[in-house]
């Protein structure tokens, strides 16, 4: 099959096409002939060598996967040749521990991120994934969209329903809110009932994000403090929730942009930098932070039954060949593009 290898970290240029042997199919495993393939900054943050933990090489990248039921191990019930299908970002989860049965298994002990390690990942024309971490895609569902569902919409529902809880009338920002989890939360935080402000670096997003639900957009350049236009929105007031797609580099500005009593939840980070903080700054404003990791199976279909219903919809800005990964992650590094870019093994170069 031909896959996009990265043997060693490195710049976009470490993605290498290979024609190698297809994954071994375990006795759980749904091999999957993939139709698209999101391209997530987790894909980037692995290819480079920012991100070390659970990332083995050589690799093939790609978690976010939908596509064509090719066949089945002998264990696996729930699916069969000829359906269509996407996967959560694992691999593997053990099912059976703690975290497995209480809806955690995001940190399942034996997880296996898809994509981190070996030659089993969503940037190639087949991959092998546990049954626990796929699930059926609607017919009104088209696949290029299905792939994105459980890391775009899957974990910003983690966040603002499940982590943050917002309800109706809660301010919420949300920051890299153009880009593939942003914009995202912008929809879940609008169809939520809360008052969503918006913050992007980008001028050309602006216009999509008051589409996608956005009640105030800040334009914000990289690294400057936007609290002041923040607090300016709120009437000094501050925001209940933030959503923080970013991490580092807008850490300050959105501390300084929370209300009392807030809760600072935590998703991406986009560097390897490291922040100061004073714990004062937090208990005595009252501050809950949180984080929300990936997507469990539950969170998974319920976003994909927000995609069916038409109350979210899977942004996606580019459509690429396989062969185009390379400047796929030249793409995402740059942040220009809207939403995701998906990767099509069976588009032409």
């Amino acid at each position: 099959m031909r896959a996009m290898v990265v043997r060693a970290p490195g710049g976009p240029e470490a993605l290498v096409l290979e024609h190698i042997e297809p994954p071994e199919l375990r006795r759980n495993d749904v091999r999957i002939r993939v139709e698209a393939c999101g391209v997530c900054f987790h894909d980037v943050v692995t290819r480079n060598g920012v991100m070390k933990r659970g990332v083995r090489m050589p690799l093939i990248p790609g978690h976010e996967v939908s596509g064509i039921v090719e066949s089945v191990g002998p264990d696996v019930r729930d699916f069969r040749p000829g359906q269509r299908v996407a996967t959560l970002q694992r691999r593997h989860i053990c099912g059976h521990c703690g975290y497995c049965r209480s809806d955690r298994e995001t940190s399942c002990e034996e997880r296996e991120f898809l994509g981190d390690m070996d030659l089993n990942g969503g940037y190639s024309e087949l991959v092998c994934v546990e049954e626990d971490n796929v699930i059926h895609v609607p017919d009104e569902v088209p696949l290029d969209q299905a792939a994105i569902v459980a890391c775009t919409i899957g974990t910003e529902l983690n966040a603002i329903r499940d982590v943050a809880q917002v309800r109706p009338g809660d301010r919420v920002l949300v920051t890299g809110a153009g880009g593939g989890l942003g914009i995202h939360g912008v929809q879940i935080a609008h169809i939520s009932g809360a008052e969503v402000i918006a913050v992007t670096g980008s001028r050309h997003k602006v216009a999509m994000l008051r589409e996608a639900g956005a009640d105030h957009v800040v334009l914000a350049s990289h690294g400057s403090d936007f609290s002041e236009e923040v607090n300016q929105i709120t009437r000094g007031k501050g925001v209940d929730v933030a959503i923080d797609n970013v991490g580092s580099d807008t850490f300050q500005p959105t501390r300084r942009s929370l209300a009392m009593g807030a809760r600072w939840i935590f998703i991406g980070q986009l560097t390897g930098e490291f922040v100061k903080l004073n714990p004062a700054q937090i208990f005595m404003r009252d501050i809950s932070i949180r984080s929300a990791k990936s997507t469990n199976r539950r969170q998974f279909i319920d976003s994909m039954e927000l995609v069916r219903r038409g109350l979210v919809k899977p942004m996606i800005s580019h459509v690429l060949p396989l062969e185009a990964a390379a400047e796929a992650h030249r793409m995402a590094e740059s942040a220009a593009p809207v939403g995701r870019i998906v990767l099509k093994p069976g588009l032409s170069a």
